[in-house]
């Protein structure tokens, strides 16, 4: 299951790049990673296969809540106008021992597996942002693969037109996308092409 992952992660790419917008291509890459996996294994994959996918999936969706609480942490004290730079510091070291001790406690909880444990110990800003290339429009993309009716080419034809849109408004589109809405006509077909 893992090298099925890693062979739609990198293949997406050369089905929709749009250029000088690293959070849509690695987010559209890891969706399609996501969506792409779980259709191989439902079809192809045995029993064990399944099973060790479905572990590797949960600790990846529970490490990933982790690291989105802890970039949620250090934004708010980044942003917080009543801090001087020594108190952002100062917090912001604190943020991050916090983050590295909910990390032990869920590795922990997963028997000590480690895989992990290299992306932990040098987290800092840029990896957290990093990582957010990767995942802050996967949501959007999954909800836009929903409303595609889990069509591939369909999926496919509506990114390639949200990528002709400019950079801000499909990030918005995706965004949005991503939270259910009561109204859904607002995020009918015709708005995202």
């Amino acid at each position: 299951g893992e090298l099925a992952r890693i062979i739609f992660h990198e293949l997406a790419h050369q089905v929709v790049y749009v250029k000088n917008d690293t959070m849509f291509n690695e987010s559209f890459a890891t969706a399609v990673e996501r969506l792409g996996g779980t259709r191989w294994l439902a079809q192809r994959a045995d029993e064990k296969a399944k099973a060790e996918y479905t572990a590797y999936d949960a600790r990846r969706r529970e490490f990933r809540a982790l690291t989105l609480t802890a970039r949620a942490r250090l934004h708010a004290i980044y942003t917080d106008p009543s801090l001087d730079d020594a108190a952002k510091r100062q917090q912001k070291a604190v943020a991050m021992a916090l983050f590295r001790q909910e990390y032990e406690n869920t590795k922990q909880r997963w028997g000590g597996f480690a895989g992990y444990d290299a992306w932990v110990a040098r987290a800092n800003n840029a990896t957290f942002a990093t990582q957010a290339a990767y995942d802050e429009l996967v949501p959007g993309f999954e909800a836009l693969f929903e409303r595609e009716e889990h069509d591939f080419a369909r999926f496919y034809d509506a990114v390639r037109a949200l990528g002709k849109q400019p950079k801000d408004e499909r990030h918005e589109k995706l965004r949005r996308m991503a939270v259910p809405v009561e109204n859904t006509a607002e995020l009918s077909t015709d708005s995202y092409r």
